[in-house]
């Protein structure tokens, strides 16, 4: 069903339930009975009646704001008939159509003077007004933050290296979800600013276990609007994780960041470590630093502490070997290579690179029975490995291509998840739909997405095409850079150089742009000392104009 209809159907059936209890409370305001089952309109008269802006009714069915709203315009109504205790607004929160039914179909429901009542409080009831007003503020802090969070730009923190040395482990970015079309929600009742879970309550390591931070069975369809823009090949992109099998909703898997390196229709290749686009060698950007990974013997132990100090991420595995060491470096540039090459203690020192032909295929099982394929190349059924890789044409959209046994891993993910049809095999013949097939017309358009560090980065040569469906946008700017946020796993040491908590903040690195391509970005730390100052002094300059207003 289209998205916007089963948005329509969501809308009326929760202004069926709005209308059926309260419509007698709506006819004790003085209004026709029928507007309590009139979307949008229903909450307009609520804040009118209760002296709030009226404009607030505009989001009472948005997806993930307008269940927050929604509650507090219930509570509104309630205090309207007198219904102001806890236990009350604890009731038309979990309970909200339930309550206001009871309190609709009861014959004691009264409009409540206000004024009369205001003119006789305590105290202590004015303190409780007080709070209520105060918790009233940060209600709507949370949703004006939530708006922003869901329909404009959202953070997101690099917890690994796959990207360095462009983004960096602790650099901590804002996402445009506009760059490329604005992904509308699919799960619209949802816990704002959690991705996909809240937490292992059964402790027992599955994650399909955890508690989820939306209601999965209330789903929209995929769609995207004011699609200007696709991504192109260097942008970096935040996408959600295509084989996540956790969450069924899009936009709920987890969040990844990689760079764009060949668009729907490109041809992707790996030739020994390096990456070719359409049989050409790569562009590299002024941001991007070649990187590959190395192994190191030498005759005594490395000062790796001491080299973190000098170049930063190095993510290392330490192996004794004898009298001696073996160190597996990732992602080293040319040119630190050359200079860990000149230390006294290195003997003998290469690059890293899988022979061409072998299969890196991951297993579960010390047997090998069970391919482990989210650690194994895409497709499992080729000789390729993340050194060696294609030539792979990347589907586009219109593309019809040739279905049988060897393609079929190629093509089946698109096929049943990505494309939503149902695949199987019987006696030797494919069947999509339940119908013999020897080929597929491709729906949407796919992206490889890639890297920069190409021998630390689990990506598209691992989890296969990346449907536009899951991509979020593109980064705007680094926000926070610290040294130390995340733990690095890929290294036997982890670099600690103090800070606040054992963190430090890279200053050179915040509020740049992330997707210029340029070696030297402009910072636009004014920009943000600006939106500071608007956000934490907005309400003074408010009350300073009042005053100067009431004086006058």
């Amino acid at each position: 069903m289209n998205y916007f209809l089963t948005y329509a159907v969501y809308v009326l059936i929760l202004s069926v339930l709005m209308g059926l209890s309260t419509w007698k409370l709506f006819k004790k305001m003085g209004y026709n009975p029928a507007f309590a089952f009139i979307p949008f309109y229903n909450y307009f008269i609520i804040l009118k009646e209760t002296k709030h802006p009226k404009w607030w009714a505009i989001l009472s069915y948005l997806p993930i704001v307008g269940p927050i709203m929604m509650s507090v315009f219930h509570i509104y109504l309630m205090k309207k008939f007198g219904k102001t205790l806890v236990q009350h607004q604890i009731l038309t929160v979990i309970l909200p159509f339930i309550y206001m039914a009871s309190v609709n179909y009861s014959k004691d429901a009264e409009i409540e003077d206000e004024e009369a009542k205001n003119m006789f409080l305590t105290d202590e009831e004015k303190a409780a007004k007080k709070k209520d007003s105060f918790m009233g503020s940060i209600t709507f802090a949370v949703v004006f933050a939530t708006i922003i969070h869901v329909f404009v730009t959202q953070p997101f923190g690099i917890p690994t290296g796959s990207m360095e040395r462009t983004l960096l482990v602790g650099d901590f970015l804002f996402v445009n979800k506009w760059s490329y079309g604005y992904r509308m929600p699919m799960r619209p009742l949802a816990i704002p600013f959690l991705q996909g879970t809240i937490y292992d309550f059964q402790k027992d390591g599955n994650p399909k276990n955890d508690g989820k931070s939306y209601v999965d069975g209330v789903k929209l369809p995929y769609e995207r609007i004011f699609q200007f823009n696709k991504p192109q090949r260097n942008d970096i992109v935040v996408f959600n994780y295509p084989q996540d099998s956790v969450h069924t909703a899009i936009d709920r898997k987890d969040p990844y960041v990689k760079r764009c390196v060949a668009v729907a229709g490109e041809t992707f290749e790996m030739r020994g470590g390096r990456l070719f686009v359409n049989g050409k060698p790569e562009t590299v950007l002024g941001d991007q630093e070649r990187q590959h990974r190395f192994i190191v013997k030498t005759g005594s132990q490395l000062d790796i502490p001491g080299l973190y100090d000098i170049y930063g991420f190095l993510p290392v595995q330490e192996i004794p070997d004898g009298n001696g060491f073996i160190y597996a470096f990732q992602g080293l540039t040319d040119k630190t290579a050359a200079e860990i090459k000149k230390l006294p203690q290195v003997t003998e020192m290469k690059e890293d690179i899988m022979q061409k032909g072998q299969a890196a295929i991951a297993y579960k099982d010390e047997n090998k029975t069970k391919i482990d394929t989210t650690q194994s190349i895409f497709p499992v059924n080729k000789a390729w490995n993340q050194d060696w890789y294609g030539p792979v044409r990347i589907p586009k959209k219109g593309d019809v291509v040739a279905i049988n046994k060897e393609t079929l891993p190629m093509y089946r993910w698109i096929i049943s998840e990505y494309e939503h049809n149902s695949v199987s095999e019987n006696n030797g013949q494919i069947l999509i739909n339940n119908q013999p097939a020897t080929n597929y017309t491709i729906k949407q358009d796919y992206y490889m997405m890639v890297g920069d560090n190409r021998d630390a980065s689990l990506d598209a040569r691992f989890f296969g095409f990346v449907p536009e469906e899951n991509i979020v946008g593109k980064p705007l700017f680094t926000w926070m850079s610290l040294e130390g946020a995340f733990t690095d796993n890929g290294s036997s040491y982890q670099a600690n150089k103090g800070g606040f908590f054992g963190m430090k903040v890279r200053w050179d690195r915040m509020f740049k742009a992330t997707n210029t391509g340029e070696a030297n970005k402009t910072s636009y730390w004014w920009i943000a000392a600006m939106i500071l100052i608007l956000f934490f002094g907005w309400e003074y300059f408010v009350k300073l104009f009042k005053k100067n207003k009431t004086e006058e």
